[in-house]
């Protein structure tokens, strides 16, 4: 290594010394899935370094009911042996793949400044874009009029999407063959094209629903970190809230990484190195107090 590369990156050293990461955030990596960039648990190794805990926020494997129990529960004793063999502790929060992987449907962070779900209870039928749209929506209000009303809307609101997830069927998540999987995605995901259009209003909805979310049920929270529709980003509100999207583990739009030190909430991209997940390059960072002098989203 020359002096002048050592040198530049010192700074970066003695941060990472200084700033110890408490936790880092990622979700939707549907492993079991075909399409999925994560064939085996041990790709993520490099995200476990030098952090207190990973939370894999939803949508991690796929435990709702299907044509292949057998498959179904190899996937999740890959998913324990990984969390139990980790010295990172690895917290799971639910999502509408996996509503019972967890007891967890969010967690708050930094004194509650930071709420972390998966993002499907922005929708009232939770895949506004799925063939099963409709059925979500009924099943939701079923569960609704089911779970007795309390002090804390967010967590009743999060245990009807549970309920109602768990009632819709897998279709192609499970499938091997791989003519038949890509039928089927068709089928369920994009087919009519009409769908195309759900899905690129869930995307545009994103940070506007976000935002209300917190407005309504967590009026302290500064941050709301989620996953679900896939599209990565980073969205900073007229209020000062900033809603973030993690992306997903599937193609094609990509994935990112929150971050939580002591001081500050930092979004990576995440790198692909020899099929293994490494942190990236910082696209935005915010401190965790209200002052907004050190506020920056660099892209």
């Amino acid at each position: 290594m020359s002096k002048g590369l050592a040198l530049r990156r010192l700074p970066v050293l003695v941060r990472t010394i200084v700033s110890q990461v408490k936790t880092r955030i990622i979700s939707d990596i549907h492993y079991g899935d075909r399409v999925s960039a994560v064939g085996n648990f041990a790709q993520l190794s490099p995200l476990l370094e030098d952090t207190d805990t990973l939370i894999l926020n939803g949508d991690t494997i796929d435990t709702r009911p299907g044509p292949n129990p057998g498959y179904n529960h190899q996937l999740q004793e890959d998913l324990q042996e990984f969390t139990q063999s980790s010295s990172t502790e690895i917290k799971l929060l639910t999502g509408n793949h996996d509503p019972d992987i967890s007891p967890l449907h969010f967690t708050e962070l930094a004194q509650g400044s930071v709420v972390v779900t998966h993002g499907d209870i922005l929708f009232s039928n939770i895949v506004p874009w799925g063939r099963d749209a409709a059925l979500a929506r009924e099943l939701v209000e079923q569960a609704l009029g089911i779970i007795k009303p309390s002090e804390d809307e967010l967590t009743r609101l999060l245990q009807a999407h549970r309920q109602a997830a768990a009632k819709i069927p897998q279709y192609h998540q499970s499938e091997r063959n791989g003519l038949r999987y890509y039928t089927s995605f068709l089928t369920d995901t994009i087919w009519p094209p009409t769908r195309f259009f759900h899905i690129l209003n869930s995307w545009r909805k994103f940070p506007l629903l976000g935002q209300a979310l917190l407005s309504a049920h967590r009026a302290k929270a500064r941050f709301l970190v989620s996953g679900h529709t896939h599209w990565p980003g980073v969205w900073s509100r007229s209020d000062g809230r900033v809603c973030i999207n993690t992306g997903s583990y599937c193609p094609p739009c990509g994935r990112l990484m929150v971050e939580l030190t002591d001081d500050q909430l930092v979004v990576r991209r995440i790198l692909i190195i020899r099929r293994d997940f490494h942190p990236g390059q910082i696209i935005a960072q915010f401190a965790l107090t209200q002052s907004a002098d050190s506020n920056k989203q660099v892209s």
